[in-house]
C-alpha cells in the first residue's frame, strides 16, 4: 500500500505542476513542435551579385506573406492542405516567382502552368498540366483530387473541368510581366533555329523556376503543394516535374512531404520527392539523411540541379539544394520564421 501512495503522490505533484501553467503557456509547450510549414520559391543562379537590395527586400517580405498565410491556418488547428494551398496561391498571384502570374513564356509566347498536390493522409493526389487559362493552378490540381477519380488532367480539358468546377479563369495574358519577356527573347536568341530548339540545351537560368509548399498541422497530416510556369521558352507541350507525382511532389503520414524545384527532366528521372521519403520509411533515415543523399550523391553527378523542401510528422524542416541559392522560408510551431535565399 506504500508504494500505490506513494505512485498517487507522484501523479498528483505532475497534475499539479502542469494546472500551474496558463491556458496559453501549456498550449504552447505541448504544441511547439506539432506543426510546421515551409515554402520554396524556387531555386537556380541565385546570387547577390544579381539582386539589389530592393528585390532581396521584395522577395523576402513575399515569401514572409507566404508563409505566415499557411502558418496561421496550422495554427488555428486547420488542415496542412489548407495551409499549403494558401501559401502556393500567394506565390501564384506574385510576378515575382514562376508560377501564375509570373509565369515564364513558351517558345511560342505564351504560359502554360503545370501543378500538383498530395495529401499525406490517405495519398489522394491531384494535377494539371499545360493549362492556359487558369488563374490559380493550384486550386485546379487540389479539385482534380477532390472531385474527380482521376489524378493528371491536361491541356483544354483540365480547363473544361475547371470551368465546370467555377474556378476562376482568365485570360492567357494575365500571367505576362516584362522580366519575363526579356528572358524568352535572351532564350530565343540562343536558341536559334526554332524547329532545332528539342536538340539544344539552355544555360541553367532558363531551366529553373516552381514554387511550392509542404506542412504538417496539428493532427500530424503531412501535404505537399507545387506550382510552376516550367521552362523558359519550352516547346511541344513540355512537361516539368512539378505536376509529376513522385518527382516533384509526395506526400506520406508515414514518411514525410517534399515540394521540388530544379531542371524537371532530372527529378522527373531519379523520382526525387517519392525516392527522399522512401528513404524515411524503408531505411529508417532521418529527412536531413535522406534529403542530402538525394540531392547531392544521387542527383547532382548526375546532372540534375536544384532543391527540395521537406518536413515530416515530427515537425522537423530540412531544405537542400545544389544551386547557388534558392528561395525558401519556414516555420516550425510557435518558433521565429526563417526566411533566406543564398546558399549561406
Amino acid at each position: 500500500m506504500t508504494n500505490v501512495f506513494k505512485l498517487a503522490a507522484v501523479v498528483l505533484a505532475a497534475s499539479t505542476s502542469l494546472a500551474t501553467l496558463q491556458p496559453a503557456q501549456a498550449l504552447e509547450k505541448s504544441e511547439q513542435n506539432q506543426f510546421a510549414i515551409a515554402i520554396h520559391g524556387g531555386a537556380g543562379t541565385i546570387t547577390r551579385a544579381n539582386l539589389n537590395a530592393e528585390q532581396e527586400a521584395a522577395y523576402k517580405a513575399k515569401l514572409t506573406e507566404a508563409l505566415d498565410a499557411g502558418h496561421a491556418i496550422l495554427a488555428d488547428g486547420g488542415s496542412s492542405m489548407d495551409a499549403v494551398i494558401a501559401a502556393v496561391q500567394i506565390m501564384e498571384a506574385s510576378p515575382l516567382f514562376n508560377s501564375g502570374r509570373g509565369a515564364v513564356y513558351t517558345f511560342d509566347g505564351e504560359h502554360e502552368l503545370d501543378a500538383s498536390i498530395m495529401d499525406g493522409s490517405n495519398l489522394e493526389a491531384g494535377a494539371v498540366a499545360g493549362v492556359k487559362t487558369i488563374k490559380s493552378p493550384i486550386a485546379l490540381a487540389r479539385s482534380v483530387m477532390e472531385n474527380s477519380v482521376h489524378v493528371m488532367l491536361s491541356g483544354e480539358g483540365a480547363e473544361q473541368f475547371a470551368q465546370e468546377q467555377g474556378l476562376e479563369q482568365v485570360d492567357n495574358d494575365y500571367f505576362d510581366t516584362e522580366h519575363r519577356y526579356q528572358q524568352l527573347e535572351q532564350a530565343r536568341e540562343r536558341l536559334g533555329i526554332a524547329d532545332k530548339q528539342a536538340y539544344l540545351d539552355l544555360d541553367d537560368k532558363f531551366k529553373y523556376g516552381t514554387v511550392g509548399a509542404v506542412a504538417v498541422d496539428k493532427n500530424g497530416n503531412l501535404s505537399a503543394a507545387t506550382s510552376t510556369g516550367g521552362m523558359t521558352a519550352k516547346r511541344y507541350g513540355r512537361i516539368g516535374d512539378s505536376p509529376v507525382i513522385g518527382a516533384g511532389t509526395w506526400a506520406d503520414n508515414e514518411s514525410c512531404a517534399v515540394s521540388a524545384t530544379g531542371h524537371g527532366e532530372y527529378f522527373i528521372r531519379f523520382h526525387v520527392a517519392a525516392d527522399i521519403c522512401s528513404r524515411v520509411k524503408y531505411l529508417d533515415q532521418s529527412i536531413e539523411k535522406a534529403g542530402d543523399t538525394v540531392i547531392h550523391d544521387v542527383l547532382l553527378p548526375a546532372g540534375g540541379t536544384g532543391g527540395v523542401i521537406i518536413v515530416d510528422g515530427a515537425g522537423n524542416v530540412h531544405m537542400p539544394f545544389n544551386t547557388e541559392g534558392m528561395y525558401r522560408a519556414s516555420r516550425v510551431g510557435y518558433g521565429d520564421t526563417e526566411v533566406a535565399i543564398y546558399k549561406d
